[in-house]
């Protein structure tokens, strides 16, 4: 395996390439077209070379990107920058999040349900900082290094042959950090996750009552396992009898959630309320 530093290298990578191939460009023509060298785009592409700000952004317009993409790509960029270049220099704190990084890495199928919190991987780097900086007294550095880990993790949504599920409570759109406007751009991530072939994501709203009271979040692995967040660290169940009792729970939620259009259009709807919390004028 290689230091964390790469994989991220890779992730970013691999991201990109992503992009370029849903833009329909070759490797030669996207160079042309951001002014940069084709060596350079292979090399940033392939994990082996990390591209400034400058030339991500070349890249970024040459790929004619909506905001929301570009930021998601920025902020894989902040996470290479950000990693410790061997895996040895990372503490291991409970921040970093190893056990769900690893658990999630490792999954085809990711289903997770959220009462208060958004899941880790719908988090901007910036709603992220909130959640690590609430949790702990840890110092900068650490918080950052979590929040860099957790914006690589969601590399695994963009990657052909896995599915993610996302289940809410309308009570996740509204408990929120920060100012009005972290959350608009956290507005945009989820509606971009939403546009994704290999994520589904829905909100129970409040109009519906819970068919069970949710008790915490959690996410399943596969039909492996599922991981518990608490303010502690996290928790792995594997037992076959208690993983299985989350799947229904899951289920039940899931049944409950308003996906596709619906959601789309709540999303909207409550992302209006935020533009005016944010000073901004709706239309």
């Amino acid at each position: 395996m290689g230091s964390e530093r790469q994989e991220r290298m890779k992730a970013l990578g691999a991201r990109l390439r992503g992009l370029r191939a849903d833009a329909g460009l070759t490797g030669a023509v996207l160079a042309q077209r951001a002014g940069v060298g084709q060596p350079t785009v292979s090399k940033v592409e392939n994990g082996r070379m990390v591209p400034s700000a400058d030339v991500l952004g070349r890249l970024l317009g040459a790929l004619d990107l909506d905001e929301s993409a570009a930021r998601e790509v920025r902020d894989l960029l902040a996470a290479v920058e950000d990693a410790p270049d061997n895996v040895e220099a990372s503490d291991g704190n409970a921040l970093a999040g190893s056990v769900l990084d690893e658990a999630v890495r490792s999954a085809r199928l990711v289903r997770s349900f959220q009462c208060i919190v958004l899941p880790a991987m719908l988090q901007t780097a910036e709603y992220a900082r909130h959640v690590f900086e609430s949790a702990s007294n840890s110092p900068p550095e650490a918080v950052g290094r979590a929040v860099a880990a957790r914006v690589e993790r969601q590399s695994v949504l963009y990657q052909p042959g896995r599915e993610s599920v996302f289940v809410l409570t309308e009570a996740v759109l509204r408990t929120w950090p920060g100012d009005p406007a972290l959350m608009l751009a956290q507005f945009d991530r989820l509606l971009a996750v939403d546009s994704l072939s290999t994520a589904r994501l829905g909100v129970i709203p409040w109009r519906r009552a819970v068919p069970v009271m949710p008790r915490h979040g959690f996410t399943l692995c596969d039909q492996q396992a599922v991981v518990v967040e608490t303010f502690r660290g996290e928790r792995v169940v594997d037992d076959p009898v208690e993983v299985a009792a989350y799947e229904e729970t899951f289920s039940r939620f899931e049944e409950a959630a308003l996906f596709g259009i619906e959601l789309r259009e709540h999303l909207i709807r409550v992302m209006h309320e935020f533009r005016a919390l944010a000073g901004f004028t709706t239309r």
